[in-house]
């Protein structure tokens, strides 16, 4: 069992109402707010944005929970989530208008400055080929009621009523052809609540006449990543389809191969510390924490694992990522355990975004068993294999790795450190 506030109310939930049994005898049950407060706010207890929040008692039973009125939900065995794709693609670069005092693209510290920034920058125009586009929609309102069928690995497919359900829209766009729904969140995530495009889908496709287009945009370290999705099948949960995405990122200065050369050959290789070498393959996600904890100072553990799509062993491996390059450091507030940006890492999120990029580079190769790795490929062309990675990091002197076992799991972090680095690279 898990050991969070909301792990350890849920499993008083779990004995007091029976809930694994009556969800086996029918598929399903009905719980209310008021039931769920009784242990702790239902607020908190039942916002899962991602599969990796769910407390230990819904992932080990397959279960998930819904909202179907003001204050009632439904727990089942319901596949609410949806994986995002992995395809790589390339970043588009747009201008930020420049005579705006009251916005600032290098300062996006809310899903609604990301939004306001990818309108007035014209992103939104451009990915839904919607020229006269205007702010219509946003914030919370009533579902009103609907009917839709979503996938039970128990019923098959299982009906749900929703009756004035809290729905809650990020931004609405509205063109000459569309309205354009948008869910944004400021972090990376690996999938997504459903419910979250489907909702307010369903409330909007009713009521007005032109095409109702749920979109997911995510903002990271500059980057705008906008999917549109379409429903299938209206009435069903499950039916979504993606059906275009697209990068955008603003125009801030530029690398190029010459950029990343110059701090490869020249940069300080420092002594290796006395941390775990770092098991965090993907490089975006330990940027995007210490964007995190740039906005909020101080973060749990427990936050950070129920927050943000990061499970328990990822929250200490991308934490400790951090403090390996000496932008992370351990803090406690309120007797919680967590972390907080160093000075050095203060220092660099005061920079512009390209400069940020290269001093993330020069942390990186700063390292030798990443500059090493680097300068291979730069010798034979192509990312060097895990094997060669291996052999680099022998002669590195890295600490408390004796295992050929953990040294192959960590060439993945090298791995994917070189490629994120070589991704930076602007034709």
């Amino acid at each position: 069992m898990g050991n969070s506030k909301n792990d350890v109310a849920w499993e008083k939930i779990f004995a007091k109402f029976d809930i694994i049994q009556k969800v086996n005898q029918n598929g399903q049950i009905n719980i209310s707010s008021t039931e769920i407060n009784e242990f702790r706010e239902a607020r908190l207890m039942t916002k899962f944005d991602h599969r990796s929040q769910l407390p230990s008692l819904f992932s080990e039973n397959n279960l998930s929970i819904l909202p179907i009125s003001r204050g009632g939900y439904l727990i089942g065995t319901f596949e609410t989530f949806h994986e995002f794709n992995k395809d790589e693609i390339e970043v588009s670069k747009i201008n930020f208008p420049t005579f705006l005092e009251s916005l600032d693209f290098r300062e996006i510290n809310s899903e609604a400055t990301a939004i306001n920034c990818a309108f007035v920058s014209k992103i939104l125009h451009d990915f839904t080929e919607e020229d006269n586009l205007l702010p219509t929609v946003s914030g919370r309102m009533s579902s009103a009621t609907f009917d839709f069928n979503i996938n039970s690995s128990i019923t098959g497919i299982y009906k749900i009523n929703v009756k004035n359900a809290q729905v809650e829209i990020d931004g609405g766009y509205e063109g000459d052809f569309s309205l354009n729904l948008i869910e944004a969140k400021n972090y990376i995530s690996n999938d997504f609540l459903v419910r979250q495009l489907y909702f307010p889908f369903k409330l909007w496709n009713k009521k007005i006449k032109k095409t109702v287009r749920p979109i997911f945009l995510s903002y990271t370290n500059g980057t705008f990543h906008l999917r549109e999705y379409a429903f299938e099948n209206i009435d069903n949960y499950n039916s979504l389809k993606l059906i275009h995405q697209k990068k955008y990122a603003v125009q801030d200065g530029s690398i190029n191969i010459e950029t990343i050369e110059d701090v490869l050959y020249n940069v300080k290789i420092v002594k290796e510390p006395d941390l775990p070498f770092p098991q965090a393959d993907n490089f975006d996600r330990v940027i995007n924490l210490c964007e995190l904890l740039n906005r909020k100072i101080f973060i749990s553990k427990e936050e950070i694992t129920q927050n943000y799509d990061f499970d328990l062993r990822q929250t200490d491996y991308y934490t400790n990522a951090g403090k390996y390059l000496g932008l992370i450091s351990n803090a406690n507030e309120d007797g919680q355990k967590g972390c907080t940006l160093s000075a050095n890492g203060k220092h660099l999120f005061s920079k512009t975004l390209s400069e940020r990029q290269r001093e993330f580079i020069k942390l990186i190769l700063s390292h030798s068993a990443f500059n090493d790795a680097l300068k291979l490929y730069f010798e034979d062309g192509i990312v060097p294999t895990k094997q060669k990675i291996v052999a680099l990091m022998k002669r590195s002197e890295l600490f408390r790795i004796v295992s050929d076992e953990t040294y192959s799991r960590r060439a993945s972090t090298i791995k994917g450190w070189v490629n994120w680095i070589l991704c930076q690279i602007e034709e």
